[in-house]
């Protein structure tokens, strides 16, 4: 009986100290590995596969004429949107800053992610970058906030790693949904919380512009945003008459 306790108890030892196998390993998950919003990948959605990698390859062409470039735009559909309704705008504030914009609709963390390791921004070193991303985690799949958060946090290390000199202003992600209470501005709200403590007012700075969106309630009007998420024309002025002192100090304050 001694024999085959002292047999057993081996066996136990034996097995606890069996190396795992690369079988048994690829079981165990890697949660950052399961992130979407910090691992990089182009846009898939339907509606924008004809001309999402164009316009990739369009804006590195566009980039290379360029002699240089001071101010740089990066986002979504929201950024993209100074190409449309925030034209005028854009050409009234940014146009004599040498600015470009590489907002690209339906974008979301990972995308941007892909650009910028794609050469988006390759040959530059802009004084200002702006960066505004994540609704689209939110609105596309219900992203939880610290994870839009960390894909922000992971863009920030990557324009950072390419782009040394550069400062970079972090906008709050704008609101959504017609009341305070829409689950998607939840979400964001959440997220500017955390992105917020990004900043160390030094070469990375955050800026909540939006309650010059919201009404005294909260709301957010159609006459600014028609789908409670886009600027229009007027929209577009209010963002940039918002952002206009922070860009102004730190374009100043740059090299």
């Amino acid at each position: 009986m001694k024999t085959l306790l002292t047999l057993f108890t081996a066996l136990l030892t034996l097995a606890a100290s069996t190396p795992t196998s690369p079988a048994e390993k690829s079981k165990t998950p890697d949660k950052a590995s399961k992130i979407k919003a910090i691992t990089p990948e182009v846009q898939t959605a339907k509606w924008a596969v004809k001309w999402w990698m164009p316009r990739h390859k369009q804006k590195i062409a566009d980039l290379a004429k360029k002699k240089r470039v001071d101010l740089l735009m990066i986002g979504d559909s929201i950024t993209h949107g100074w190409e449309g309704r925030g034209k005028a705008t854009w050409q009234k504030y940014y146009a004599q800053r040498n600015a470009f914009n590489i907002g690209f609709s339906g974008d979301r963390t990972e995308n941007v992610l892909w650009r910028l390791q794609n050469g988006a921004i390759s040959g530059i070193s802009p004084k200002l970058a702006v960066l505004m991303i994540g609704t689209n985690n939110a609105g596309h799949r219900r992203e939880k906030s610290q994870h839009t958060a960390l894909g922000i946090k992971t863009i920030l290390k990557e324009l950072k790693k390419r782009l040394p000199k550069t400062k970079i202003l972090v906008l709050a992600i704008f609101p959504r949904g017609a009341k305070p209470n829409d689950h998607l501005r939840k979400l964001n709200v959440a997220t500017n919380k955390i992105i917020a403590k990004y900043a160390d007012n030094k070469s990375i700075f955050f800026l909540d512009i939006n309650p010059v969106f919201l009404d005294r309630n909260g709301d957010l009007p159609k006459s600014i945003m028609p789908d409670r998420l886009h600027p229009n024309q007027k929209g577009y002025e209010i963002w940039a008459k918002a952002m206009e002192p922070t860009i102004k100090r730190l374009m100043a304050d740059s090299r």
